[in-house]
């Protein structure tokens, strides 16, 4: 090594020590990171949706329930009398103090009648009010809409366009003319 490239490291060395060249390149890394747009990527509680009308989204498939690690969602289901192939379900449980908010149910659900919100805060004396009945889950759904549709848009489980406002997870009118009459006994 020269003795010209020695002392230009010696003065590289004793500048970087008094200008604290260290720090300077961990507050441009703080810097460019603290002007970033943060991610909208919430999980907080779970609610059920309804369509813009007022109908149901949930159909009782039971995929959520299937979907779900800790097992905390019980769905059960019955065939829409109104409707033949249809179903419905009759009775949806989500117990809150179970659920680790991992999203798969959200993912599974093929007509997104389930959504994350931003409710965070629903501490109780009561550890059985916890959990969440049908009614609870539509009250939280309603309340807090505008959180679930954004959850929905960001992890692309919805759109929001005509095509998806207008899809319903039914079955094509031939396939449901070609059912039998219901005995109306």
């Amino acid at each position: 090594m020269s003795a010209g490239t020695q002392e230009k490291s010696l003065l590289r060395t004793v500048w970087d020590a008094f200008s604290f060249s260290e720090i300077r390149t961990a507050m441009r890394v703080v810097f460019r990171h603290m002007f970033v747009k943060p991610v909208d990527a919430h999980r907080g509680a779970l609610g059920l949706l309804r369509y813009d009308d007022g109908e149901e989204r949930c159909v009782g498939c039971d995929l959520c329930e299937a979907a779900c690690p800790s097992r905390c969602i019980k769905v059960v289901s019955a065939e829409n009398p109104d409707r033949p192939l249809s179903r419905y379900a009759t009775e949806f449980y989500i117990d809150i103090t179970k659920c680790v908010f991992c999203g798969y149910c959200v993912e599974a659900c093929p007509v997104n009648a389930l959504a994350m919100t931003k409710m965070y805060e629903y501490s109780t004396a009561d550890k059985r009010s916890l959990i969440f009945d049908k009614a609870k889950l539509y009250d939280v759904g309603e309340q807090h809409i505008e959180d679930a549709k954004r959850y929905l848009y960001a992890h692309n489980q919805e759109k929001n366009d005509a095509d998806s406002r207008a899809y319903r997870y039914k079955f094509p009118h031939q396939v449901a003319a070609l059912t039998p009459p219901q005995d109306p006994s």
